[in-house]
């Protein structure tokens, strides 16, 4: 089955082009997702969380404490590579044997992380980017989370840039601060048609750029 790596930064609206893809049918399975259900409560890295980081990593309620984590990885880069050592090969194994299991025209694996990680792109057979600029990444996430810009500038700075992502990119959709949602909507669509095509031909060619 065809599979897109779906990624972009943070703010750049990858999960609501997630979220249209599925309503079209697509099988999407989202590697956030799955890292929240591995530190919740009872979840299968938790052991292995508090094994490296202490009890200060874990909240009362048993699940991850976010928010010290991300202080923490934030600010000791070698705590940031032991914790994606313990998550990052739960989360793909997981997403190969959904992806396995999917049904519908293709599958979306939305993996933040792609470019950074080094894993992915043999495992995909596109590379969708939703792609945005630093400024509108930066007031979108203060908008809805309340972070400070100098928190979300730490998180940017942990991922790849937007260059970087645009070099590996099959296939590209806008989402600007000119953007509005049915722009986003309509593009998004556009691409999502074609890899229906791909799918049905079980040839994986061409370039879609829908800026």
């Amino acid at each position: 089955m065809l599979t897109i790596g779906l990624t972009g930064g943070i703010g750049s609206g990858k999960s609501q082009v997630a979220s249209w893809l599925a309503d079209w049918g697509a099988s999407v399975i989202d590697a956030d997702v799955l890292a929240h259900d591995l530190t919740a409560a009872g979840g299968g890295a938790m052991g292995a969380i508090e094994a490296r980081f202490g009890r200060a990593a874990v909240s009362p309620d048993g699940a991850l404490d976010r928010r010290w984590m991300r202080e923490h990885v934030f600010a000791d880069p070698s705590a940031r590579a032991d914790l994606e050592a313990i998550l990052h090969p739960r989360i793909r194994a997981t997403m190969e044997a959904l992806g396995q299991q999917a049904q519908g025209p293709y599958v979306v694996a939305v993996v933040p992380l792609l470019v950074e990680s080094g894993q992915w792109r043999g495992r995909v057979d596109r590379v969708c980017v939703v792609d945005c600029d630093p400024d509108t990444q930066v007031r979108r996430v203060m908008q809805r989370s309340g972070l400070t810009p100098e928190a979300i500038g730490r998180i940017m700075s942990a991922q790849a840039s937007r260059a970087d992502r645009l070099a590996v990119a099959d296939d590209i959709i806008l989402n600007d601060g000119a953007t509005d949602l049915a722009a986003l909507q309509q593009r998004t669509r556009h691409l999502h048609d074609g890899w229906c095509r791909l799918s049905d031909a079980r040839v994986v060619h061409g370039h879609f750029n829908q800026t």
